[in-house]
């Protein structure tokens, strides 16, 4: 057992590297550890199915209950069962910078996996499952072109810091995940609080200054623990010669079918003249040759339309629709779109569409994350749904994938720094964005109709945002960024840079990459596209409806919050929770109490709220000398009855006070259940209330 470790103190704590003790029959194995977190992360390759005409890369990562000293699960079930959002959020960033590094057309299968073995709840292992990923991809014999190293980025006051704990990401506003390899960033995944864009791409390099250490250090592991030279697979000629025989033959042909300003016509168009093409090449070929030959040419028509667009793009700066690289495609903005939602919006750009609505509920209806921190009650959520006939297509619903669940996941983020605070408007707050046409950027549309879709439902954020997508197509030294990729741009460029903020900064960022990196000069200008093209967005957005709305929708519930001393919160709840519900039986409003005497009250309408905040104020009242209640006689005794004046508070009228004339029997004089008017007269020091009738008849 050859056991090889190196490591290296980070703000403070100690990173390390390890190979060569778990997992020996992998192809590669490394843990990764960062303070008390630490991850596993294996790979292993296999050949790849016939056929495949993509790179069937997997990435699994898995936090298990026992790494944080935790039993999973609910009373029936203790076992882990299917990923979590964020272990699906954390697959996606850990294939995300792999990916592009491996050789165009490599078909083999390749697996992942990731396991946290220990997490200290400050550390998030989500970042270590990227460079362990990179580092045991290294350790095998795959034909990987990394090293890839990963940071998180934390900004207190005006501080970077570099691998922030929890608590200083909870207190900062910036929570940024950077990637990188040797020639540069190459994966952004993260959220700020409205941070202007220089202070984004500072924070960026300062990240990738960090990469460069974990990139250091992974060179060092392989070289400790001398892993063989890796063997990279040569590109079939056969493939390449005939995608430069269709290209030089039908590039203008090509071209003409992919000049269609609508997605459906340029579809079928282009699919028109592939259809020509492979018909002149399988002539006189039997069914089976015929068969093989169609898949090849097809696949090189697909990469000669690939060069003809990006050639058309950067030599004769042309887009397929014919905008200009910096133009932004038609905008459609509608509200209030159906009776019964508490919000609602559409927002089209050009032939990407999302619908979104609002739902509001109590803090009954959080979203309670099981996780190996502590528990996490989501009082706001943005859910994401791409169904098939959004682009043309048949295909089983199944549920949410990873897509939808990462497209929720960036537009929730680069929503919730505008949203107000919890004391201010207590309620739970559920998005829904369908998307109902697509052609680029629909998490960025979703953005966009979620700001709207809060406005129509009168949710008081503090501005309005909007997201936009900036895509690349470059060559050597040549480049051009396009705002607002379609689907074919994304397809055929080499970058996709989302990003979401409001007219003061940056709220969310996401950058995915089909070449190995790009320059701080284009991530710049990327920055200044987007930020330009937001603005524009947010003008058209704000001609729609210029503010939230004054009043929630008649059918939203109600609200309130009203604070009472701690040691009153048992008169509430009552003996066995007797007094909580009587007050929600007649006021029909519901009632949540915090241990700190917050009691959140919520009902159907505003009338229900206004009757059991007025229950409850009469209840926690302090009952003051001199002061004068309409009570209820609720007992009598011979020395006199106790009368109810507020809600749950009583007092004695001793027989003496009862009348203003000499009373012998009680009981000639009252009764159970009469009104009566008194005063207070005494409180002693066990809090117990003397009244006075008698007080009040003789000033009468």
């Amino acid at each position: 057992m050859k056991i090889t470790r190196v490591e290296k103190e980070i703000g403070g704590r100690v990173l390390f590297m390890e190979t060569g003790k778990l997992a020996k029959q992998a192809h590669g194995a490394v843990v990764v550890g960062f303070a008390d977190t630490q991850v596993l992360s294996t790979v292993v390759s296999a050949e790849g199915r016939p056929g495949l005409d993509f790179f069937p890369l997997t990435v699994d990562y898995r936090e298990r209950g026992q790494a944080a000293g935790k039993i999973p699960g609910g009373r029936f079930m203790k076992r882990e069962g299917r990923p979590s959002t964020k272990e699906i959020l954390t697959m996606r960033m850990t294939d995300r910078p792999l990916r592009p590094l491996f050789p165009k057309g490599y078909k083999k299968e390749v697996q992942i996996m990731a396991q946290v073995l220990s997490a200290d709840g400050q550390n998030d292992p989500d970042v270590l499952s990227i460079n362990g990923a990179s580092a045991c991809l290294m350790l095998s014999p795959l034909p990987f072109l990394g090293p890839v190293g990963a940071v998180r980025v934390g900004r207190i006051g005006e501080q970077f810091v570099l691998f922030p704990t929890q608590e200083q990401i909870d207190n900062g506003d910036l929570d940024l995940i950077v990637a990188g390899n040797a020639d540069g960033v190459c994966m952004l995944e993260g959220d700020a609080n409205q941070l202007p864009e220089e202070v984004c791409l500072d924070a960026i390099y300062f990240g990738y200054e960090g990469c460069k250490e974990l990139l250091a250090m992974q060179v060092e592991l392989i070289e400790k623990h001398e892993v063989p030279a890796k063997v990279f697979p040569e590109v079939e000629a056969e493939a390449t010669s005939l995608i430069d025989e269709i290209y030089e033959k039908y590039a203008e042909g090509i071209k003409e079918s992919c000049q269609k300003v609508a997605k459906q016509e340029r579809a079928e168009a282009v699919s028109e003249f592939r259809d020509e093409i492979v018909a002149q090449y399988i002539v006189g070929l039997d069914d089976e040759a015929a068969a093989a030959r169609k898949a090849e040419v097809k696949e090189a028509h697909y990469q000669a339309k690939k060069r003809v667009i990006r050639r058309m793009i950067l030599d004769e700066g042309k887009r397929c629709d014919g905008r200009g690289f910096d133009v932004v495609r038609e905008l459609l903005c509608e509200v209030g779109l159906f009776p019964m939602t508490h919000g609602s919006a559409l927002f089209q750009r050009g032939q990407t569409q999302a619908v979104v609505g609002c739902t509001f509920g109590t803090s009954r209806d959080e979203e309670i994350v099981e996780g190996l921190g502590e528990e996490i009650h989501r009082k706001f959520m943005l859910h994401y749904n791409f169904p098939p006939f959004s682009v043309g297509e048949v295909s089983m619903p199944r549920g949410p994938g990873r897509r939808d669940i990462g497209h929720g996941a960036l537009a929730e983020r680069s929503i919730k720094a505008v949203l107000p605070e919890w004391e201010k408007f207590p309620y739970t707050i559920r998005l829904v964005s369908d998307i109902y046409e697509s052609n680029g950027s629909s998490s960025m549309a979703s953005v966009c109709g979620a700001t709207l879709a809060l406005m129509d439902a009168g949710v008081p954020i503090t501005r309005p945002v909007a997201g936009i997508s900036v895509g690349l197509v470059s060559e050597g030294d040549k480049w051009v960024t396009l705002t607002d990729i379609m689907g074919e741009e994304d397809f055929n460029g080499d970058m996709d840079l989302k990003i979401a903020g409001s007219q003061q900064g940056v709220t969310g960022i996401q950058l995915d990459l089909k070449v190995s990196n790009i320059s701080r000069e284009i991530m710049t200008k990327g920055f200044e596209d987007a930020k330009v093209a937001r603005i524009n967005i947010l003008r058209t957005m704000l001609e729609t409806l210029p503010k939230p709305r004054k009043e929630l929708a008649a059918n939203a519930p109600r609200m309130c919050q009203i604070q009472i001393d701690p040691e009153k919160i048992g008169m509430i709840i009552g003996p066995g929770g007797k007094m909580i519900r009587s007050i929600e039986q007649q006021t029909g409003a519901s009632l949540d109490i915090d241990d700190d005497g917050t009691i959140t009250i919520s009902g159907p309408n505003g009338d229900s709220v206004k009757d059991a905040q007025t229950f409850i104020e009469s209840m926690t009242k302090e009952v003051e000398i001199g002061e004068e209640y309409d009570g209820k006689v609720v007992a009598i005794k011979d020395f006199g009855c106790f009368v109810e004046i507020l809600p749950g508070q009583e007092g004695l009228v001793h027989i003496s006070e009862l009348s203003d004339k000499f009373v012998d029997n009680i009981h000639d004089h009252v009764d159970i259940g009469d009104a009566m008017r008194v005063r207070v007269i005494d409180i002693d020091g066990q809090n117990r209330v003397r009244l006075s009738r008698k007080a009040v008849l003789l000033d009468s």
